[in-house]
């Protein structure tokens, strides 16, 4: 009788073990038919100068691809029945039932694609990425797998074009603007050592540059610093101008100078808000910098490493393998220490 007891216990826990075995180790799938995040209300969007302080809010919910997974959302725009073949990102980041942007910040974005001063139909959807645990083993689906987008909603968009002032004499065609229409200009501009320049309002007929180190109506030709990319801020109605240097460029194991300074620099297109590089590199890692310096970087999101899409401060090293290789790079919150962006990276050879 003992015995038979002993034997039938032992049974027991196995069986026990055995459960709890098969529980620890369940393995986690994609939903068959996950939900996708919706874009449940655009606000107004006939954008004035006057109001560009003002907060505009998206708002949105949640993906779920059932399974416990977070997501980084993007607030994406695009010309209506275009199907997203070139979108513009509005916004990122985690919390898509609360997406704000200035009406400032949204008609710069959207000026980068879209005409001012009329109106245009435009597509916007709010699309998330699953950041998922390599443990879960979900195997999402389509090209994208991990990648999951709202229904299309159409809005009609009025954008106001920018004051600005013109550079004359820098070399190249360049603008600064105002994205308030306050007096208060900037904007990055190449500069050559070898062309001082001036500044011309186009609206008032004014002509600014330099007497004394202030800006002065019809002032001398301005100096500039040295040669590269910098941000140059003016201030006519307090008669000032400042400029600080802003290069993003490439630093790595796989860039020429490696690890250390200077960084391999980029350039950038003010056409298109980009900065790109075509160079060669070798195998090992890349991330970009700003000026040289780490205050500023980019690399893959700790969370979501391998999506070029979402790169963020002091992110995570990009490897590259050896070869010549064009490299554009999109910031899309410039301003440290959340700084963001998102990157292509195309082998040539």
């Amino acid at each position: 009788m003992k015995k038979n007891l002993f034997i039938f216990l032992a049974i027991i826990g196995m069986t026990s073990l055995f459960t709890a075995c098969e529980k620890d180790g369940e393995l986690v799938t994609m939903s068959s038919n996950p939900v996708a995040p919706t874009l449940t209300s655009v606000p107004e969007l006939t954008l004035q100068r006057s109001d560009g302080t003002q907060v505009l809010q998206f708002t949105g919910t949640r993906v779920d691809p059932g399974f416990q997974a977070s997501a980084t959302y993007y607030l994406e725009a695009c010309a209506a029945g275009t199907s997203f073949a070139d979108p513009v990102t509005i916004w990122s980041g985690i919390f898509p039932e609360s997406m704000k942007i200035t009406v400032s910040d949204l008609n710069g974005i959207l000026l980068k694609k879209f005409p001012a001063d009329e109106a245009t139909n435009l597509d916007f959807r709010l699309r998330a990425v699953l950041v998922v645990d390599a443990g879960t083993g979900a195997p999402g689906s389509g090209a994208n797998p991990f990648s999951y987008a709202s229904p299309v909603t159409n809005a009609t968009a009025t954008l106001y074009g920018l004051p600005r002032l013109d550079l004359i004499g820098s070399g190249m065609d360049q603008k600064i603007e105002s994205a308030l229409g306050d007096g208060k200009y900037s904007g990055l501009v190449k500069f050559n050592a070898a062309n001082p320049y001036t500044l011309s309002d186009p609206d008032a007929g004014i002509v600014y540059g330099s007497t004394g180190g202030a800006l002065a109506v019809n002032g001398e030709a301005i100096d500039p610093p040295a040669n590269g990319w910098y941000m140059l801020k003016v201030d006519v109605n307090a008669l000032t101008f400042e400029t600080s240097q802003y290069e993003i460029g490439l630093v790595g194991s796989a860039t020429p100078n490696g690890w250390d300074s200077p960084d391999t620099k980029m350039d950038y297109d003010p056409a298109t808000g980009t900065w790109s590089i075509t160079v060669d590199l070798v195998a090992g890692d890349i991330k970009f910098r700003l000026n040289d310096g780490w205050a500023w970087n980019l690399g893959y999101n700790k969370n979501n490493t391998g999506n070029l899409n979402d790169l963020f401060h002091d992110g995570n090293n990009i490897p590259v393998t050896a070869g010549n290789y064009t490299i554009t790079l999109t910031i899309t919150q410039p301003n440290g220490p959340t700084e963001a962006g998102s990157c292509t990276i195309v082998k040539n050879n």
